[in-house]
């Protein structure tokens, strides 16, 4: 980094993640279907060899496209795997690539944390923004889905950083920015153990088979009395059962308290996402439930969720 003696300490954090996370993210153009115009947005390098990733919105139903980065170079790259339930996509670049941004732990972070956002849009070599975490475990309605647990930021996007780096004070990649929900307000998909998952999903076959129970669920508290015995304060409130599917059939109902899925405590909502991979579909899950004052406990048998 240049002389940054004059620089406030503020000022030394983000201009020190700006030059290291730079010439780490690609601006990507890719072909609309049907040949007429083409998508743009931004993508993260995070191997040694090629591989980058974005949102599976940018991609859309493409297969490939092309990288620029910082240093104008550029290279093709195909389209290895997308993920609209979790709106990731992993692309491999045919050519040079930068050195790999290091990913870190979203897991880690706190609401007020500083946070980065860097994105290549519309190849303007670079763009960067800097905010805080403004709330974690998210939801967020896209495009007729619900991209869960993801990370809200006032770091101001621009046009073009879907695909960009959510980086933390020491340049780590702690998301994956997708959205502008609003005026100062941003969205990312947060890299965890879920989303590595994910991506390993997505290098190794090109998708990503989940498992479902068919709840929507919400943050509830487990009773005062209940508290000490359980060791514990909340658990997740089912607010919907579909209908006909893994957890109605079950036995489950609208206003149960899930407390925990394959023994293992469930108090939000990543911790069932966990635990919903393609390991889970069709094998029995012991459920506890808190119902009507009582723990009540079943067994389900998850179904393989096929996105639209």
């Amino acid at each position: 980094m240049e002389d940054s003696r004059h620089l406030d300490a503020y000022s030394q954090i983000v201009s020190g993640v700006a030059e290291r996370l730079t010439p780490k993210v690609a601006s990507l153009r890719v072909p609309r279907r049907g040949g007429v115009g083409e998508s743009l947005g931004s993508a993260v390098v995070f191997t040694g060899d090629g591989f980058l990733l974005t949102n599976a919105h940018v991609v859309g139903r493409a297969s490939g496209g092309t990288a620029a980065f910082s240093d104008g170079t550029s290279a093709p790259f195909r389209v290895v795997g997308a993920d609209p339930l979790s709106d990731l996509a992993v692309l491999r670049a045919d050519g040079t690539t930068p050195e790999p941004a290091e990913l870190g732990e979203a897991d880690k972070l706190v609401v007020g944390q500083l946070v980065v956002a860097v994105g290549n849009p519309l190849g303007l070599a670079g763009s960067v923004t800097a905010g805080v975490v403004s709330a974690l475990g998210r939801s967020l309605p896209a495009r007729g889905r619900v991209i869960e647990d993801v990370i809200q930021t006032d770091a101001a996007l621009n046009p073009g950083n879907s695909g960009g780096a959510l980086a933390d004070a020491d340049a780590r990649v702690v998301g994956i920015n997708t959205a502008v929900a609003g005026v100062g307000l941003g969205m990312a998909v947060p890299v965890n153990d879920t989303t590595r998952r994910i991506i390993s999903a997505l290098m190794r076959d090109g998708r990503v088979r989940r498992a479902y129970l068919g709840l929507a669920m919400i943050p509830g508290p487990v009773p005062a009395v209940w508290r000490e015995r359980l060791g514990r304060k909340t658990g997740l409130l089912i607010a919907e059962v579909v209908a006909g599917g893994p957890a109605d059939r079950a036995g489950l109902r609208q206003g149960d308290l899930l407390l925990t899925v394959a023994g293992k405590p469930v108090g939000v909502s990543q911790d069932l996402q966990r635990l919903m991979f393609s390991e889970a579909i069709g094998r029995p899950l012991a459920i506890t439930v808190m119902r009507n004052g009582a723990l009540v406990d079943v067994i389900a048998e998850p179904a393989e969720l096929v996105a639209a």
